[in-house]
């Protein structure tokens, strides 16, 4: 059975050693009780006394049900998971001896990946007896960082594991990779509000009376 480790986080009625506590809660004034008064004050809510700040002098207590408690803990920690920006890791591999024309197509790739907020590991594979060109390819990796010194900044110079020279680049600009509201989505796209169409008035054409008049 998975075990909950929010739950552990808090302490609640018996399980509070505390001699007084502050408590806090809706349509409660925040004040200093004994804990027995303040499990007292609980059980006459039927809610429960849950220690939210047990750091504090004295602990702070909230009267609140706990699986309610517990509910909005989850939602509040979603909601932070869910504003956190995803970064990716892409991998842009060279040889020691890269001709330009591939060069440059695999630099136009690691631009798009870092505009969208991606990481970069660029690393220059080397087989065989092709170690030998490592300088080489430490200076095609900074080369490599150099021309997109405007998209990203390096987070680690080159460096060999194995028959792997490996450097990472960063993105210096943070990317939201999804739309998430109205107010997120470009001019162009945000829905514009329709105003309803008035009727044209009709024009009366039977007989006019005198003294009367037809308009609205």
């Amino acid at each position: 059975m998975k075990k909950d480790n929010l739950k552990s986080q808090y302490r609640v009625n018996g399980q509070i050693r505390a001699r007084e506590v502050r408590i806090v809660g809706d349509g409660v004034e925040s004040q200093v009780v004994s804990l027995n008064r303040a499990l007292d004050m609980a059980s006459h809510q039927g809610v429960d006394l849950v220690e939210i700040s047990p750091n504090a002098e004295p602990p702070v207590c909230r009267l609140i049900d706990y699986s309610k408690f517990i509910y909005q803990q989850k939602k509040h920690q979603k909601e932070i998971r869910a504003k956190q920006v995803k970064v990716e890791v892409k991998e842009i591999r060279f040889g020691p001896q890269t001709d330009d024309h591939d060069y440059n197509f695999k630099l136009k790739h690691a631009q798009g990946f870092l505009s969208e907020g991606d990481k970069v590991k660029a690393y220059v594979f080397f087989r065989g007896r092709s170690i030998l060109f490592k300088e080489q390819g430490e200076v095609l990796l900074l080369r490599f960082a150099q021309d997109l010194e405007e998209y990203g900044k390096v987070e680690q110079m080159p460096q060999l594991e194995g028959k792997r020279m490996i450097m990472f680049i960063a993105p210096k600009k943070m990317v939201k990779k999804a739309v998430s509201s109205a107010e997120d989505m470009p001019e162009e796209d945000v829905p514009v509000k329709r105003q309803p169409q008035q009727k044209a008035k009709k024009e009366y054409t039977g007989p006019k009376v005198e003294g009367e008049t037809f308009d609205d």
